[in-house]
């Protein structure tokens, strides 16, 4: 598969290339053994996988810092893996059982990990961005230095409450950087059919919310945009919004068979400008590593998804007194 040739030449180092590397497949190697297992029937309800968005999620994370939060929509299992959560918890999560990171209960769409500051996977198409910003007010009450990235779609852009959200973050000069991953299909309407405008970032103008585009299919632009977004929030401007424009392979869910657009694009965007390929090519050109070295980095990969796939299959499911808790915070 061919890299783009306009990858742009940078300063990274080897060992951070490898990292990003090894993220980004871990990402689309989970996702691709989630839609096994999806098709098997071990996972119920809907699942909206991350394949082909693997650069968004771990360009940004190396933009973080510890103790900066995160929160999405959905579509959240590449959020939860790039900042640590356990795979084989996530994966006992997606298919309910005990052993999962919300005991079973929560399923693909609705996970939290607050050791991790992960904040959900949200439902509600757009409900996330007030609870984001919402965090981000928590974390400049205690001037903590915190940030939050606060994600959601291009078709959640167009929902209301995105925007009562950006005029109380730019009032209340609020440390969130809203993420807008814009897949360009929604959930399966094309951005130009859907959107008045071609740029999205644009729209926080009217609330003095700076912001930009970048390609969210090149780890390392997200990851100097994201640094760029996190410098400015944690220096008290207040909000900054990035979109990110990529592209998922998939439908918008496993129930989506996705005839809104063509093979031949899907099969153009994974030859031409595939996010892992483009690591790939880099760490070969620039003799980081060697094609021995990238297939041990494959294998042991392979490895971990398995084993999570193994402790998903292995946990029983939620006893029906489980039923019971979880359900009212103790005052």
């Amino acid at each position: 598969m061919a890299a783009r040739k306009t990858v742009k030449k940078t300063n990274v180092s080897g060992d951070e290339l490898k990292h990003y590397y090894r993220e980004m497949l871990l990402i689309r190697r989970f996702e691709e053994k989630a839609g096994q297992l999806y098709g098997m029937g071990l996972i119920g309800g809907f699942c909206h996988l991350y394949i082909g968005q693997e650069a968004v999620v771990v360009g940004l994370e190396a933009a973080a810092e510890e103790g900066d939060k995160r929160i999405t929509s959905y579509r959240d299992h590449g959020h939860m893996l790039a900042c640590g959560m356990d795979p084989g918890g996530v994966m006992a999560e997606l298919t309910g059982r005990e052993g999962g990171l919300s005991k079973g209960k929560g399923g693909s769409m609705h996970m939290f990990s607050k050791e991790k500051h992960f904040y959900g996977g949200h439902g509600i198409v757009g409900a996330q961005v007030p609870l984001g910003a919402g965090l981000a007010f928590a974390d400049k009450y205690k001037g903590n230095g915190r940030v939050t990235f606060t994600y959601f779609g291009d078709g959640a852009a167009n929902q209301g409450q995105v925007y009562e959200t950006f005029n109380m973050a730019a009032l209340w000069d609020l440390p969130v950087v809203f993420v807008i991953e814009n897949n360009q299909y929604a959930m399966g309407t094309a951005q130009a059919r859907s959107t008045s405008t071609p740029d999205i970032y644009t729209r926080g103008e009217a609330f003095g919310i700076p912001g930009e585009a970048v390609d969210g299919m090149n780890v390392l632009s997200v990851k100097e945009a994201g640094e760029r977004a996190v410098a400015h929030c944690r220096s008290g401007k207040g909000p900054y919004i990035l979109e990110v424009k990529t592209y998922r392979y998939r439908g918008h869910s496993m129930s989506d068979p996705a005839k809104y657009r063509t093979r031949e694009e899907v099969q153009r965007m994974r030859e031409e400008r595939d996010p892992i390929e483009q690591v790939r090519e880099m760490l070969l050109d620039g003799k980081h590593a060697s094609e021995d070295d990238l297939k041990a980095i494959d294998k042991d990969i392979k490895e971990i998804v398995n084993q999570a796939a193994d402790f998903a299959r292995a946990s029983p499911e939620p006893a029906l007194d489980e039923l019971w808790t979880d359900i009212y915070a103790e005052a």
